[in-house]
């Protein structure tokens, strides 16, 4: 979604206005935002919304992935390790061909031996093909998993008009998350960028995600994905989305940036353009402990110093976003060159 279009000054007042009296803004107001070529004021606006909603806090926790590949005791020995390390919340991806039964067994182990942990497990892609797989009802299966331990889905990249092999159409991504929040399971929702889309199609997928919050309250928090390949983005547009998000999404608590996805420069970037959560990576290490391919994971330091960097003061969160630590703020004199923060 690019943008590049001269915006008048009265109309950049009337957005101003709308904004700071916490009207809500409308189709044309967030294609408007897109298409400006004034990235430093829309950033602006964007922290300003975010900072009211937030203050200086940038969250984050520690958490790590575990794709299910095998049996439910190799799955707790390595999530045991992962827990050891400090991890506080497990993202879980669904096993290729592991049959559907095993991943509400592997949830119950998980969540018998570690029960400190928060179990994020699976997309709406995935309970639409444990759907299929078991004969069951998405009802039934979000029934059985939840009783199994499972506190959130991962995310996905499904429900955003055009889909690719593997993804949810909007029908189905909103049906099985309005389900899970009936369920009182809070979910992420994302958006994924670089697919070429004009501006007006990212913003009415915001704008289905709002309606679809207004109705459930179950979102909890939005993050932007760039895609792995297939895609390309530049560093203006991501800042773009994130500050458009911020604007649009009134009533999702949370905008996170994936520091595995969009880097560690981009992350920090982020945050001042409405983001308030450093979220890790939706990869870590498989059931059969095998290391993905983005090297070593970040540590609980090197997100405190991102976000320090950042200009902001770092708070960690536990899986189920209860705070668990406030830490010192921004140390302007611990590095050469800190990052500014837009005011």
């Amino acid at each position: 979604m690019g943008g590049g279009r001269r915006m008048d000054a009265g109309h950049k007042r009337d957005l101003e206005e709308k904004v700071r009296s916490g009207e809500r803004l409308a189709h044309e107001d967030g294609v408007a935002l897109h298409e400006s070529d004034d990235l430093a004021w829309l950033g602006g606006l964007a922290h300003e919304v975010r900072t009211r909603r937030h203050g200086d806090a940038g969250y984050f926790t520690v958490s790590r992935g575990l794709t299910l590949t095998g049996g439910a005791e190799e799955a707790v020995r390595h999530a045991a390790g992962l827990a050891a390390e400090g991890v506080r919340e497990l993202r879980i991806t669904a096993g290729p061909d592991l049959p559907w039964e095993r991943h509400p067994e592997a949830l119950r182990a998980l969540g018998s031996a570690l029960p400190h942990l928060a179990l994020k497990a699976f997309t709406a892609a995935d309970v639409q093909r444990f759907e299929r797989a078991s004969a069951l009802s998405a009802s039934d299966v979000l029934d059985a998993l939840v009783d199994a331990g499972l506190e959130s889905f991962t995310g996905g990249t499904g429900g955003a008009g055009r889909t690719a092999a593997g993804e949810t159409s909007w029908e189905d991504f909103s049906r099985i998350h309005r389900l899970a929040h009936a369920k009182g399971l809070k979910t992420p929702c994302t958006l994924l960028q670089g697919r070429g889309e004009e501006p007006a199609h990212g913003v009415e997928h915001l704008l289905r995600l709002r309606d679809l919050q207004d109705e459930t309250g179950g979102f909890r928090v939005f993050a932007p994905l760039r895609p792995a390949e297939g895609g390309s983005v530049t560093g203006a547009e991501v800042l773009r989305t994130f500050a458009v998000s911020r604007l649009l999404l009134d009533n999702v608590p949370h905008i996170a940036v994936c520091r595995a996805t969009h880097g560690e420069r981009a992350a920090m970037l982020a945050l001042q353009h409405g983001a308030d959560e450093v979220d890790l990576s939706f990869t870590g290490f498989d059931a059969s402990g095998t290391a993905d391919d983005t090297g070593a994971a970040p540590t609980r330091e090197d997100l405190l110093d991102l976000i320090r960097d950042a200009g902001f003061r770092p708070v960690e969160r536990d899986g189920r976003y209860e705070v668990v630590q406030v830490y010192e703020g921004a140390d302007p004199g611990r590095r050469d060159a800190p990052q500014p923060m837009r005011v």
